[in-house]
């Protein structure tokens, strides 16, 4: 499929000032650094403004502050937001190149009778679609992919290959699920009796909102009881842990290798950066940002920046250093002033 596009092409799918030829040939999207003559590049932070007099590329998208000089290298595309404009490029861009096939159930796949399928969903080869599940219209279904018994899948949502989705779990519309996603495996529960784990049956399931994207490798519990719940517009990085009965507020973001253990609240419009771990049972107001690595291991009310891990010990005596840690600026503050009393 030829890609070559012109920059009235992109103004007229994207809007935008165009300073410059009309009629320029666009080819790719590029980093300023690696552009070409073909390239659509983009600046979104002033700090490298200077590579506006190296770029070669063909046009590029800047914010108003910075159009003239831009302009006065070349073709640019003035917009209020340019990483924001870049995000909806690329969009648009692979809406092109990546064009889906006609819908067509393979015949490898299998697929129960009493299941229901959108005439216009796309199952690839062997899919397994069990009793009672739903794919709604539009779905794309990835090679390898299960889904349980009364699964719903929702319009225009893709599973990417070797999707698992549990028994009466729920993906919302629009949803983009990436490979080797299980969501609905049983949640983490055994009750400790004569030395031995007896199974505590998860009897809940995973409700997913909509324009949720879950990176590959994820795993998503279900609920012990009631279900394991994501808000629309949640985000979710590869090989990301979340146990059961934990619920996600809408468009919170999450980094890869962050775990999230059972029950815990977390709000909505936060972000929660790699590595990060979440104990069980807290709550996480709305606004709030985790930084990498961070554990958090009490509840935080209050929107803001949180950072910081602790050293490892017995418990005994993380626990006495933790609770000293804590008071580590008041006495400072006592120290320098017993040390200015000293002093005079």
């Amino acid at each position: 499929m030829a890609t070559a596009v012109t920059l009235a092409d992109v103004i007229a799918a994207l809007g935008g000032v165009l300073h410059g030829e009309a009629t320029t040939r666009i080819e790719r999207i590029a980093p300023l650094e690696s552009a070409d003559a073909t390239s659509l590049s983009f600046l979104a932070n002033p700090r490298y403004q200077a590579q506006l007099a190296t770029t070669a590329a063909a046009c590029v998208i800047v914010a108003p502050a910075l159009a003239e000089a831009a302009a006065a290298r070349g073709a640019a595309i003035e917009t209020p937001d340019p990483y924001l404009y870049f995000a909806r490029l690329t969009q648009w861009w692979a809406a092109r190149v990546r064009a889906l096939p006609a819908p067509r159930i393979h015949p490898s796949a299998v697929i129960d009778a009493s299941a229901v399928v959108a005439a216009d969903a796309d199952v690839g080869a062997l899919v397994v679609i069990d009793a009672g599940a739903q794919v709604g219209a539009g779905a794309v279904i990835g090679a390898h992919c299960v889904i349980e018994r009364g699964a719903v899948i929702g319009a225009g949502t893709r599973l990417a290959a070797h999707v698992t989705v549990g028994f009466d779990c729920r993906i919302g519309a629009r949803c983009i699920v990436h490979a080797g996603v299980v969501i609905g495996a049983d949640g983490f529960g055994f009750a400790p009796h004569a030395g031995r784990w007896e199974k505590i049956e998860q009897l809940g399931a995973v409700r997913i909102g909509d324009d949720v994207e879950i990176g590959a490798n994820t795993c998503i519990d279900r609920g012990a009881l009631e279900d394991t719940v994501l808000g629309d517009g949640v985000k979710l990085d590869n090989l990301v842990q979340i146990a059961h009965n934990v619920r996600i507020g809408a468009h919170t973001a999450i980094a890869g290798c962050t775990a999230i253990a059972g029950s815990t609240l977390i709000g909505a419009h936060c972000t929660i950066a790699g590595a990060a771990n979440i104990v069980g049972h807290l709550t996480i107001a709305d606004h709030v940002h985790v930084s990498a690595a961070t554990l958090i291991s009490r509840s935080i009310h209050k929107p803001g920046l949180y950072s910081g891990v602790f050293p490892f010990d017995d418990n005994a005596s993380w626990e006495k250093n933790a609770a000293t840690l804590r008071n580590l600026y008041s006495l400072r503050q006592r120290v320098l002033a017993l040390e200015k009393k000293n002093s005079t």
